[in-house]
């Protein structure tokens, strides 16, 4: 029996026609008002439903956020209360506002707080990329955790064989990355692959983007072992980068199935943002009890900055759900431009200037031969779909339009 995708993010051929008669509220409700892409499971109250299940049912989305963080910032406030932790706003209060931005972009793309952790706190705040990177796991321990359980409680789709065989990469990729890779290379080195490696990445997106009629898919069509190995691959490479800086996993996967699977955006960013969350427990758990090497200052700052992350990710979580994927990947082009443009200001040895630009380049290539192979990849996809499928099938039912 063949399974068929009813889903497709290709813009018709009309809007563009009347795109210069959009109106700007139109404009606006084009972008971000596009709607939740939820899964074809839908749940409707029984008749002798009680009060309280017809709500949990009914208005599930707004409950899918204010459940987890009303008790999570309930725990934080007794505990917070018990141990006096206001006290420490007052010399630890730069990573509380920083992270509402963080926060924002750990629940709205496909970048965790730490793309935004990382580079701040060692570029901006001089602190030791160990230290930065223990943070910005910690506090995704929070944040991702809640965003996790709003994107599954309001049954946000997602890629379900991407986070599955993502996570068996990711996984010993953190370990071997924590073990025996960490300690190969100097702070400086580690923010250079942090911006150079994610530009590339964010330059090959905005291309791929601007395809005319570009055709996505909300699951990764014909899947086969082959592709469970690349996304084996890709996590344990994600794993590995996620021990340097904090963050990898998550756009490493966000990539490949985006750029060479054409997922949607719209379903890749709940699905990196799950994979993450998971991430960041494993990481949190090796960093804080089983290495026992966070430094006190760092606990601090997370102590500080858990309420925003509790009330922040879940909340932009929802928003971002309902956005246009092209309002998604905006998003990831202006961070890791800002990225950039901080590593420079920062001065680094020109040495290091020019390794970055060369990862560019490279990286460049490597996504846009991505790009190219994914094009291929659907034009198969599309051919082994035709071919079991009736004759008289049509097109819209299959996962793309012309």
């Amino acid at each position: 029996m063949t399974t068929v995708t009813i889903s497709n993010s290709t813009e018709s051929s009309t809007d563009e026609q009347q795109s210069t008669k959009r109106t700007p509220a139109a404009w606006f409700k084009k972008y971000f008002l596009a709607g939740q892409q939820l899964s074809a499971v839908k749940v409707e109250p029984p008749p002798d439903a009680s009060f309280f299940e017809r709500i949990l049912i009914t208005h599930r989305k707004y409950v899918a956020v204010i459940l987890p963080t009303s008790i999570a910032m309930i725990i934080w406030l007794l505990t917070a209360y018990r141990y006096n932790w206001f006290r420490l706003y007052e010399t630890h209060w730069q990573m509380p506002i920083v992270m509402i931005l963080g926060c924002t972009v750990a629940g709205m793309t496909a970048e965790s707080g730490g793309a935004v952790a990382f580079p701040f706190m060692t570029l901006a705040m001089h602190v030791d990329p160990g230290d930065a990177r223990d943070f910005a796991v910690l506090i995704e321990c929070a944040g991702l955790v809640c965003a996790t359980f709003s994107v599954h409680f309001m049954r946000v789709q997602v890629e379900s064989k991407a986070t599955l065989f993502g996570l068996m990469g990711s996984i010993p990729g953190l370990i071997v990355g924590f073990e025996y890779f960490d300690h190969l290379l100097t702070g400086p080195q580690k923010k250079m692959l942090f911006v150079s490696i994610w530009s590339s990445f964010a330059v090959a997106l905005y291309i791929l983007n601007r395809e005319k009629k570009r055709k996505t898919y909300s699951e990764i069509q014909n899947m086969n072992y082959q592709k469970a190995i690349i996304l084996i691959v890709t996590g344990f490479i994600g794993g590995i980068l996620t021990a340097f800086t904090g963050s990898g996993t998550d756009i490493c996967l966000f990539s490949i199935i985006t750029v060479l699977f054409r997922i949607s955006e719209k379903v890749a960013t709940p699905t990196t943002i799950e994979i993450m969350g998971m991430n960041a427990l494993i990481s949190g758990y090796y960093r804080a009890i089983w290495a026992a090497d966070v430094s006190e200052d760092m606990y601090s700052y997370v102590k500080v900055t858990i309420p925003i992350a509790l009330i922040v990710a879940p909340v932009a979580s929802f928003i971002g759900s309902h956005f246009h994927r092209q309002v998604l990947a905006w998003f990831v082009y202006i961070i890791e431009f800002a990225a950039i443009v901080g590593f420079v200001i920062t001065g680094p040895p020109i040495i290091l200037l020019v390794i970055g630009a060369a990862i560019i380049v490279v990286g460049f290539l490597f996504f846009f031969g991505l790009c190219k192979l994914g094009e291929r990849m659907m034009n198969q996809d599309r051919i082994h779909l035709e071919g079991t499928l009736p004759m008289d099938t049509p097109k819209a039912q299959i996962g793309w339009s012309q």
